[in-house]
């Protein structure tokens, strides 16, 4: 079949375009490899480990590729093909350990491949307590948490792992999360009997699975890459189901049975990065703060005055119980800047005097994905 001239014109443009492309990110690559030497080098003349991932300096060449993106592919796409150049040529300099709460399959390691890229070592732990471990032992360079969920909240767990952990927040990631229903191929609504996922994945599917599978008995277990497991290694008969992201149905060969069953539209998830190292300011950062009051009249109007006095936009309160006393509470507090930043310096200084304890978790980049 003779092609049309203009199409065979264009195609070689094409053509042309991609080498220079690869030509250009063989070129970055080089610039990597360059750099990882430098700094082998200042670290065999002062004997300090090289910090070889910047998460300030990544955030801030992501927001640069956004701001000057021109179409016709969105902001977004543009830098996530970024992200992925970036992440390949980092582990030219040395490929990065990253821990996520597993197994395979979960939302969290869908996190953690956006926030670093498919360059990167990851591995599955089973608890958020381990993954706090292995960071805080070496075994990994990072970690990645969930900590919220717009529909139900804080993940506790996560938040009380940081109480006696010196980890840091390195960075943050947000997903959109879509939950679906898969079983084992043939699997008819009809016949579903009992349904597993993660506790916080069945409350964001309340709705939906009160309206079409009201008789199924609900089942929590650790994950939903666990509950996708457990389904696809039960009997065929067995009338189960699991509620997951469709990344689970892929990795545990399971068919979907609907899609997009949680309750909000916008149903989005914060995940933490956690590491060794304190980050820099990339200049649009987010600070974490434990925070305790005495428990007296007016401590906590004292404790939150400062933020409208020194115009900090605080961005998360969350309150915990503390285990200091009955009905004394812990507060969790995001707000916007950087801890080395002279006027969150200042703000600090005044939340020092009201607080009974504090706690800088980390400042870090805001997410920019």
């Amino acid at each position: 079949m003779k092609l049309n001239p203009e199409l065979v014109k264009i195609r070689e443009e094409i053509d042309a375009i991609d080498l220079e492309i690869q030509r250009l990110i063989n070129a970055r690559a080089n610039c990597a490899q360059r750099v990882a030497l430098v700094k082998q080098a200042e670290m065999a003349a002062s004997g300090e480990v090289p910090v070889y991932y910047r998460p300030e300096r990544e955030a801030q060449i992501l927001a640069k590729v956004m701001e000057r993106n021109q179409g016709p592919l969105p902001a977004d796409e543009v830098a996530r093909i970024f992200r992925e150049i970036m992440s390949g040529c980092l582990a030219l300099e040395r490929p990065l350990a990253i821990g996520y709460l597993g197994p395979a399959g979960t939302f969290t390691e869908a996190a953690a491949l956006k926030h670093f890229g498919h360059a990167v070592d990851t591995r599955p732990l089973t608890t958020i307590s381990e993954v706090f471990r292995d960071v805080d032992a070496g075994d990994l360079d990072y970690g990645v948490v969930p900590v919220e969920n717009s529909t139900e909240g804080m993940v506790t767990h996560t938040l009380e792992c940081f109480l006696d952990s010196p980890l840091v927040i390195c960075g943050e990631v947000e997903m959109r999360i879509h939950q679906a229903l898969m079983g084992q191929a043939g699997t008819q609504m009809a016949d579903i009997e009992a349904i597993y996922s993660h506790q916080q994945s069945l409350a964001q599917c309340r709705l939906w699975l009160d309206a079409n599978l009201p008789r199924a008995e609900r089942h929590t277990v650790s994950s939903n890459a666990e509950a996708a497991r457990l389904v696809a290694e039960s009997s065929p008969d067995s009338g189960w189901v699991a509620v997951a992201g469709e990344r689970a149905a892929e990795t545990y060969g399971l068919e979907l049975l609907a899609g997009s069953i949680e309750d909000r539209p916008d149903n989005t998830t914060r995940f933490l990065v956690i590491g060794r190292q304190q980050t820099e300011p990339s200049g649009s950062d987010k600070t974490s703060l434990i925070v305790s009051v005495k428990n007296e009249p007016g401590a906590l109007y004292r404790l939150l005055e400062p933020f409208q006095r020194h115009g900090i936009d605080m961005t998360r309160l969350e309150s915990r119980p503390s285990h200091a006393g009955v009905w004394t509470y812990r507060f969790f507090i995001d707000f916007v800047g950087h801890e080395k930043e002279p006027h969150v310096i200042e703000f600090l200084d005044a939340i020092r005097t009201q607080a009974a304890e504090l706690k800088i978790l980390g400042s870090y980049p805001r997410a920019v994905l």
